[in-house]
């Protein structure tokens, strides 16, 4: 027998070192293969994708702090152009050029928008002045006041070169004008607020999609605008619109007093100016707000109702019913009907979402195609940030989408079940309790998925929870969907007819017990919550589990639920602010030893002090010490001219004098007072002085001491140079 004394034998395998470097190469082979399998597996729902890589380009144009420039956008997309032209054609290289396409577009669709719209934007405080323009808009808001917005502004002492071109204006001492008058007035004129805290909502950026270049309130009675020009076709069709919803919603005020008819115009015509603040904390508190906004939920009832009322209708005579395919002319009766609603809504942005979201289900229906289909929604998102694309940073867009998509998603899991599950012949009673059964849990399905899907969203835009939402939400909307809007499609009917006295009554029963269970829901201990703001990347890593989770179908989407749960705990990775500034150091808070913020005295910007509390930690049972004490742990000691807080090795001096100037320069490292500062050698010991024109600047300053460090974050620093943020970029 031969022996091999060096070498391996023939036919042994690979040497161990070879074998070694194999199975190391198996190793991260696998995962890949297995990943490329699965994606290729979900072939079919790579297109569902291509509205968020558009949503990416978006956001990539809104977000960032700093103007791009006015060519990076074509630049952009002729990059992406060319490499969809030089790249190979393998089928991921393709589909990832698809999502740069998309991402491109959504950048130039954004940016487009932005610049198209630019008007002038009222750069300080301005008046009293004389104001004049035409009425577009009349929103009730309680008390006698109503605010109205004025198009084809102007404004005494401003040239036609920076008027801006709408004008909102809150009018308390007269009766509101009709829409599509032309009025003047005298007002007090502000620049759009900016946020109320460094992060929080930037009401400059919706402004300026809107084109409203200044808000204010009028200090005199409106009245007509002599030698008034001459309305243009549009103009007349404007205020023929806002004339009907007026007259709606007098109508139903007249009908049903007080809260049930704040109630009905509010679900009517958008209007929620009307509704007791008290009864809009009670919704607000029990999870039911989106009951008074008119949304998808609202526009797919009446859609409904009209559709199922009028195929039953028309299955009264045989002839048609054995003739003609009735889905199609009640799609039809549905579309137009809900087109009527929209136009009654006043044609707002999250009304358009919920028609457009429902046109395209009937226009299903119509061509015979799947009617529920999560490509629906990917075409109505498409649609809808192309020609808004700043919506996609607002609540609204995020919680309409989110629900119907998470709905979509659980539909798609259960169709295939509810259709091949056998049906036995049963008697007519027993069918008719299985059919009634069918569509309550349905409700009650429907109300669990989208307040499941919807609460994540409240929590980052609201910084609020109604722990009990999902319990009111299962009385409420059945509620409202088998009586409250069925009886208001009555009233809507009737109305012209003058016949609307027939429907009010049950329509009022229905709008005060959706009311009633609001309001003891919110009376609930622990009915709400309060959650800190969450950082950018937790809404965004919340937003791409929500999607993982219902765009692909094979079982790796359950990595999304990890996701999402990062998302949800984003608002307590980081640390709350110690002290909160407001602009003119009129509104102060601090953070006290119990987690909450202890405010100053006074009513000083209420507005900001309300959002503090909502977005860092709620407020504290404290209250702001009096001169010569302190709180009780001792971080906070105030005199007559000030206070100290002495927070993580660092001391903060409240300085509200000038005299209280030179001690506290010399012995702490941050001063903040609302009187100038001449010159920095003035005040050279403390490492910050925020002083008047700082605070000014910056607007907003929220620090963090901790570990003898201090951090610092403004509105300004935050919000960044925009067109929205002040004088128009070039």
């Amino acid at each position: 027998m031969a022996h091999h004394r060096h070498g391996r034998r023939p036919g042994a395998g690979p040497a161990p070192a070879a074998a070694a470097a194999h199975t190391g190469g198996m190793v991260w082979r696998a995962p890949v293969f297995a990943l490329a399998a699965t994606l290729e597996a979900e072939r079919a729902r790579w297109p569902l994708w291509l509205p968020v890589a558009l949503g990416c380009g978006v956001a990539a144009y809104i977000l960032p702090a700093v103007e791009p420039p006015r060519w990076a956008g074509a630049a952009l997309a002729a990059g992406v152009l060319l490499l969809v032209l030089v790249a190979r054609r393998a089928a991921w290289i393709g589909a990832l050029l698809a999502a740069l396409v998309a991402a491109a577009v959504g950048f130039v669709a954004a940016q487009e928008r932005a610049h198209g719209i630019a008007a002038p934007v009222l750069a300080e405080r301005l008046g009293p002045a004389t104001v004049s323009g035409r009425v577009v808009l009349i929103e009730a808001r309680g008390m006698a006041r109503h605010r109205v917005t004025l198009a084809d502004a102007r404004v005494a002492g401003l040239d036609a070169a920076r008027t801006p071109a709408r004008v909102r204006l809150t009018l308390t001492r007269a009766p509101p004008p009709r829409p599509g008058a032309w009025i003047r007035t005298r007002a007090v004129l502000m620049p759009p607020p900016p946020p109320a805290a460094p992060g929080g909502y930037d009401f400059r950026r919706r402004a300026w999609f809107e084109g409203l270049g200044a808000v204010g309130f009028a200090v005199a009675d409106w009245g007509p605008l002599d030698l008034a020009p001459a309305p243009t076709l549009a103009d007349r069709l404007v205020a023929w619109r806002e004339g009907a919803r007026q007259t709606v919603a007098d109508r139903l005020r007249a009908g049903l007093p007080g809260q049930p008819g704040a109630l009905a115009t509010a679900l009517a015509t958008g209007d929620r100016g009307a509704v007791p603040e008290p009864v809009l904390e009670a919704f607000r508190a029990s999870g039911l707000a989106h009951l008074l906004a008119i949304s998808g939920l609202h526009m797919s009832m009446i859609a409904a109702l009209l559709f199922v009322g009028g195929r039953a209708g028309l299955a009264l005579v045989p002839a048609w019913a054995a003739r003609w395919d009735l889905k199609k002319p009640c799609a039809v009766l549905a579309l137009a009907g809900t087109f009527a609603y929209l136009m009654l809504a006043g044609g707002n942005v999250p009304a358009q979402r919920a028609f457009l979201m429902t046109a395209l289900v009937l226009a299903a229906v119509l061509l015979n195609r799947t009617a529920i289909s999560p490509r629906l929604v990917a075409w109505a998102a498409v649609a809808v940030l192309l020609t808004q694309p700043h919506a996609l940073l607002g609540p609204s867009f995020q919680m309409s989408f989110a629900a119907v998509l998470a709905l979509v998603a659980t539909w798609e899991l259960a169709a295939p079940r509810l259709a091949t599950a056998a049906r036995p012949r049963r008697p007519l009673a027993w069918a008719l309790a299985r059919t009634v059964g069918l569509y309550l849990g349905g409700v009650l399905l429907t109300s669990l998925v989208a307040g499941l899907a919807t609460m994540p969203f409240a929590a980052v835009h609201f910084n609020r929870v109604a722990v009990f939402g999902l319990a009111a939400n299962m009385v409420a909307v059945p509620l409202m969907g088998l009586w409250v809007m069925p009886w208001l499609l009555a009233t809507l009917l009737l109305l012209p007819l003058g016949l609307e006295g027939w429907a009010l009554a049950p329509l009022a029963w229905g709008l005060e017990g959706v009311a009633g269970t609001a309001a003891a829901v919110a009376g609930w201990p622990g009915a709400t919550r309060l959650v800190p703001a969450a950082p950018a990347w937790g809404l965004a890593v919340l937003v791409l589990g929500g999607l993982w989770l219902c765009l692909w179908r094979r079982p790796w989407r359950l990595l999304g639920l990890a996701a999402i749960a990062a998302g949800l705990a984003s608002p307590w990775s980081r640390p709350l602010p110690d002290l909160v500034v407001n602009a003119d150091a009129r509104a102060i808070a601090v953070r006290a030893a119990d987690g909450g913020l202890i405010l100053s005295p006074g009513r000083a910007d209420g507005f900001a002090r309300a959002v503090w509390v909502e977005r860092w930690g709620g407020a504290s049972a404290e209250s702001w010490p009096e001169p010569g004490s302190g709180t009780a742990d001792g971080r906070l000691r105030c005199d007559p001219r000030g206070c100290v807080l002495a927070v993580g090795g660092v001391a903060v001096a409240l300085a509200w004098h000038r005299a209280a100037l030179a001690e506290d320069c010399a012995r702490t490292a941050v001063v903040v007072t609302p009187v100038p500062v001449p010159a920095p050698e003035s005040c050279a010991g403390p490492g910050w002085v925020v002083d008047r024109a700082a605070l000014a600047a910056g607007g907003v300053h929220a620090l963090w001491l901790a570990d003898g460090t201090v951090r610092i974050e403004t509105v300004t620093g935050t919000s960044g140079r925009r067109l929205w943020t002040g004088p128009p970029i070039p």
